[in-house]
């Protein structure tokens, strides 16, 4: 398993310095996250811009936005800036992606599509114009929402065959999970009766694996991603919050502070060192 901190805010510099500090300490990976607006959610930046700076102060570590809704983003434009980032990090990027939350103002404020299954079909044409303009070939692509002409774009990515793509696979929906097998990782959620999501168990994931493992063709590295909280100040009680999910076969344990009260409490946690199951 490896161990990811997600930065949840902060002021700019603050941010990269937290960055360059997780990797100091033996975190696997450090990601911040995709926003437009949402109330109440202090200071917020550009993704790809803070990506880029802790690309430059950063060495080894994963890098990547937790998530981006790509429904409201151009997928041609987050082709060139993936490219780019990958090139800047040596082949360091991950794309974390998913539907999003309504709760930003980046979706209803500024007219963007909010019903859910438009935003899964923009979602997966997405991903499919992502894929061909990451190859580096002659592309181009007639879909429901989007129409490109052929386009060759280069240089593609460092990583090969692409940079790798997590999705959110909404257990059990079998139309969300079939999306997550085409790429190379889930980000697990789980659906309730009624609609509304329920908490993550170790007999979920276990569950998500077999599915993935019965029905995935790919031969290329599959990750499973779980985020959660662990206490830093108890190693051997954050070892026990995280060795059942590493046993039912996740392979990254994604530590978050949404709620931290300051960038302090982020940096004693970072500083505290990942929860390792050894």
């Amino acid at each position: 398993m490896r161990y990811g901190f997600i930065i949840p805010g902060g002021d700019l510099q603050t941010i990269v310095e937290l960055a360059h500090e997780a990797e100091t300490v033996g975190w696997d990976g450090v990601f911040y996250w995709d926003g437009i607006y949402i109330k109440d959610a202090g200071l917020m930046y550009d993704p790809w811009v803070v990506l880029a700076a802790i690309a430059l102060h950063t060495q080894g570590v994963r890098i990547g936005a937790i998530l981006t809704p790509l429904s409201r983003r151009r997928p041609w434009k987050v082709a060139r800036e993936t490219v780019t980032l990958d090139h800047l990090s040596n082949g360091r990027l991950v794309l974390p992606v998913g539907l999003g939350a309504l709760d930003d103002g980046g979706f209803a404020k500024v007219g963007e599509a909010t019903d859910r299954k438009v935003r899964a079909e923009l979602l997966d044409e997405s991903l499919d114009i992502l894929s061909g303009l990451w190859s580096g070939q002659p592309f181009s692509f007639d879909g429901k929402h989007y129409h490109m002409e052929e386009m060759t774009f280069l240089p593609p990515p460092v990583q090969k065959p692409r940079i790798p793509i997590w999705v959110v696979g909404a257990w059990p929906s079998m139309k969300s999970m079939r999306r997550v097998l085409r790429y190379d990782g889930l980000l697990p959620a789980k659906l309730n009766a009624d609609g509304s999501f329920a908490d993550i168990t170790p007999a979920d994931i276990q569950a998500m694996k077999a599915y993935i493992t019965e029905r995935r063709t790919q031969s290329t590295p599959f990750d499973i991603v779980m985020e959660g909280e662990t206490p830093g100040d108890n190693h051997e009680q954050a070892v026990a919050i995280v060795r059942p999910y590493a046993d039912a076969g996740a392979t990254w344990w994604m530590e978050s502070r949404w709620s931290a009260a300051s960038s302090d409490v982020v940096r004693t946690r970072i500083r505290q060192g990942p929860p390792r199951v050894e």
